[in-house]
């Protein structure tokens, strides 16, 4: 089973389009955004939509970066014909660490009636279940000396910043006046802050 994957993965990235099926034919195509151009199809899946992958992080310092991350959104966007799936990884683990991820900005401008969730959407977008939640009283994933804080927040709870604007915790430390956390904001990137002056609000 193994091989049959590895070889499906192998045939999928280095294929170059001389084999893919012909038009009227049902089948399944993989391709990257800046390959879809001028094609159509009946349905398309778009993975992946979070913060710091689509838009990507480096596209962040282009001054024109990310309205050309932008252009590609609408490219792939405008290529279902019928039916389009948008889906992002509340987590994913990244050399190593669980990352707690943030909805991609795309996600947000897209009109809310032209939306459907299939899956049970949260009171609010950037709102993370609780089973990716954990509490500060056991050892984080990426500090395994952290200690419970004493403040009512989470790992992987969404919150908002007065200056930096809305984020998720990804990291904490220490205990009462000397517990601090680190967010991922979606503009500012990461940032440690003390809870005590930083005045975070749950999202």
């Amino acid at each position: 089973m193994a091989d049959t994957l590895t070889a499906f993965l192998a045939h999928a990235a280095l294929e170059a389009g001389d084999m893919q099926a012909g038009e009227g034919r049902a089948a399944l195509q993989l391709m990257t955004v800046h390959t879809a151009k001028g094609l159509e199809f009946h349905t398309v899946f778009i993975t992946g939509l979070e913060e710091g992958l689509f838009p990507h992080d480096n596209s962040l310092n282009d001054l024109d970066g990310p309205e050309e991350e932008r252009r590609l959104m609408y490219v792939a966007l405008t290529r279902a014909r019928r039916r389009l799936y948008l889906t992002y990884a509340q987590s994913r683990s990244l050399h190593g660490q669980v990352r707690y991820n943030i909805p991609s900005r795309f996600v947000d401008e897209i009109p809310k009636p032209l939306t459907r969730w299939l899956s049970a959407r949260p009171s609010n977008l950037m709102a993370e279940p609780a089973r990716y939640r954990d509490d500060f009283d056991a050892p984080t994933r990426s500090s395994p000396e952290s200690a419970t804080t004493g403040h009512a927040f989470r790992i992987g709870q969404n919150v908002i910043h007065a200056k930096f604007g809305s984020g998720v915790i990804v990291n904490a430390e220490g205990r009462g006046s000397d517990a601090r956390v680190q967010v991922n904001f979606r503009d500012a990137g990461l940032k440690w802050l003390s809870l005590e002056f930083a005045k975070l609000e749950a999202a």
